[in-house]
This record gives C-alpha cells, structure tokens and sequence, in this order.
C-alpha cells in the first residue's frame, strides 16, 4: 500500500529553495501574459532562496503546504497594509505548483492562513488578485469572498487592474 501526505506547516530557513521553486513556476504559470515579460522576470529574479530564507528569518507569517515531504506551495499574511479598509488580516500570496492546482490543497492553505490571523486577532481577512488572473478570482469567489475594492497597480510602463476580495467570517476548519 502506497500512503501521501499533506501537510501545512511554518517555513522554516531549509525550506527557501524550495519555496523559491515553487514561486518562480507558480508566478511563470499565473502572470504569463498578464504581467509584461521582463517585468515578469525581474519580480521572480528578486524572489530567490536567499530572500525567502531571510524572510523565515525575519518572522515573516509564512505557511507551506507539503505533498510527500516536499514543498507544493505557500502563503504569507499579515496584518492589513491598507488600514482605512475594515479588514484586520491580509493575505499577501498564496501560491501553489501547478500540477497541485483543482485538488483542494489551495483552499486548506487559505484557511490555515486566516486560523493564523485569527490567533493574532485578525478576524477579518482582505486578498488582492490582479483582475486579468481568471483563476485567482474564480479561487477567491468560490471561497466566499466579496469584492470589496478595486485599484491600479504599475508593472514597469503598465497599469493593471486588481480586485480585493473581503472575508469577514471564521474560516472554515
């Protein structure tokens, strides 16, 4: 008999190759023409092994989800960057390799991030999806969040469209 195991667990400092890998080919997968190319490039080049390992290092909330002892994806949160929204919580990414993508790994890393928020006091929640990434805003609207703001990012000489998303209940357990 074969057995798998998934996990979601706190990053720890061995685990920045891993997250690296899977935010180069998570961001490759999302942003392909969405984000312009060499924009594209340059956020993922910022993003290596030695920048995760010193965001583990910093205490930066940051959860992997583990298929088979490896790393399949992560999330990192906080307290809300945009205070005159009524959220406490904010989930700043959360991504998935794309073969583990449809499996329902995404939504227990989601509501593990929120518990975690919880435990801080953060009982409310806001994530931001570019709005041309179909598949996060099917993700984050079958989770049950609202549209609750709209806004402009610049990516080198682009401006794109976002949409936050609130959620004001408990996670799911």
């Amino acid at each position: 008999m074969v057995t798998t195991a998934f996990s979601i667990r706190h990053a720890r400092p061995d685990d920045a190759e891993a997250i690296a890998r899977v935010h180069d080919l998570s961001w490759r997968d999302a942003y392909r023409g969405v984000i312009p190319g060499r924009e594209l490039e340059r956020m993922i080049a910022r993003r290596g092994p030695r920048w995760w390992r010193s965001a583990v290092l910093k205490g930066t909330g940051l959860l992997v989800a583990a298929f088979d002892g490896g790393v399949v994806g992560y999330a990192t949160y906080g307290r809300n960057r945009v205070p005159s929204m009524p959220y406490s919580g904010e989930i700043f990414e959360i991504y998935l390799l794309p073969e583990y993508q449809g499996l329902g790994f995404g939504r227990r890393l989601f509501n593990a991030a929120r518990r975690e928020l919880m435990e801080h006091s953060c009982l409310s929640t806001i994530v931001w999806a570019l709005a041309d990434n179909d598949k996060a805003i099917a993700f984050y609207r079958r989770l049950g969040g609202l549209t609750v703001r709209r806004a402009e990012e610049r990516f080198g000489d682009n401006m794109l469209s976002r949409v936050a998303f609130g959620f004001a209940s408990a996670p799911v357990r």
